[in-house]
């Protein structure tokens, strides 16, 4: 299959696991998620590192009628180690990889080379595409910081038609960036959000500034309709620090559903 041919992403509200990562079991979370009516998890690094645990997280997946729709993985790991990162996405029936994060914290203060890691990662892209899976990036705030007359999301998304973005939304106003400008710019490649909400400020400093989604500032009743229409197809809730996963996947996909 080829990039012309990637199955359809499901359009219900999908939740990011490392949300839950200091929360207890991941048997337990799925099913408080599958309670709620998620009907579709995000993966990340932590949770591939024992593939022998695969067929228990496939187990627990089905019995909540949850699908792991999407996964992140670290880019040395889609570079170096694609076939079993395919096999990880096949087991689990993913049809979306994204790389969340540049590989060093180099690129996290200015001196990394984005051109050359855009160059890297449509390299490292082409095993996904070649299998029909999506494949792309996860932005932070770095990402939108120019370096020698350049936006570094310029040059990870150019390097092949076929990378998508993964829109971190909240990421993208820290960054100082307006949402509205920065989904009309990408719309072309723009295909997954990660749904996450900005505290006033001042506001939940033991959250690192984080709020459940429809508590905060974004705007999510005309955010979701915007990225809907931009044709963005999986929507993904997330908090980086609640002190109770529960209550933020709770209070968000209940305010979600309004919007």
């Amino acid at each position: 299959m080829n990039a012309n041919t990637e199955r359809q992403i499901m359009t219900d509200f999908s939740f990011q696991l490392y949300s839950s990562r200091n929360n207890g079991p991941l048997s337990k979370t799925l099913k408080m998620l599958g309670d709620l009516g998620y009907a579709q998890v995000e993966g990340w690094g932590g949770l591939y590192a024992n593939l022998d645990q695969i067929e228990q997280l496939k187990a627990d997946l089905k019995a909540n009628n949850l699908r792991m729709t999407s996964g992140h993985f670290g880019f040395d790991q889609v570079k170096n180690d694609s076939a079993r990162v395919l096999d990880i996405t096949k087991a689990l029936d993913m049809e979306a990889v994204f790389v969340p994060a540049p590989p060093t914290p180099d690129y996290r203060e200015g001196k990394g080379d984005w051109a050359e890691l855009a160059k890297q990662l449509a390299e490292a892209g082409k095993p996904y595409w070649d299998a029909g899976l999506t494949f792309g990036y996860h932005n932070h705030h770095w990402e939108f910081t120019p370096q020698n007359g350049a936006i570094p999301l310029d040059l990870l998304l150019q390097a092949d038609p076929r990378m998508k973005l993964e829109f971190d939304v909240a990421w993208g106003v820290r960054a100082g960036q307006k949402p509205a400008d920065v989904i009309a710019k990408y719309k072309d490649q723009l295909v997954a959000a990660h749904v996450k909400d900005l505290a006033p400020e001042g506001q939940n400093a033991d959250e690192d500034g984080w709020a459940d989604v429809g508590t905060g500032t974004m705007g999510w009743q005309d955010l979701l309709p915007a990225l809907k229409g931009a044709g963005v197809k999986l929507f993904v809730m997330e908090h980086d620090n609640p002190k109770d996963d529960a209550r933020f996947a709770s209070r968000s996909i209940t305010n979600a559903k309004t919007y």
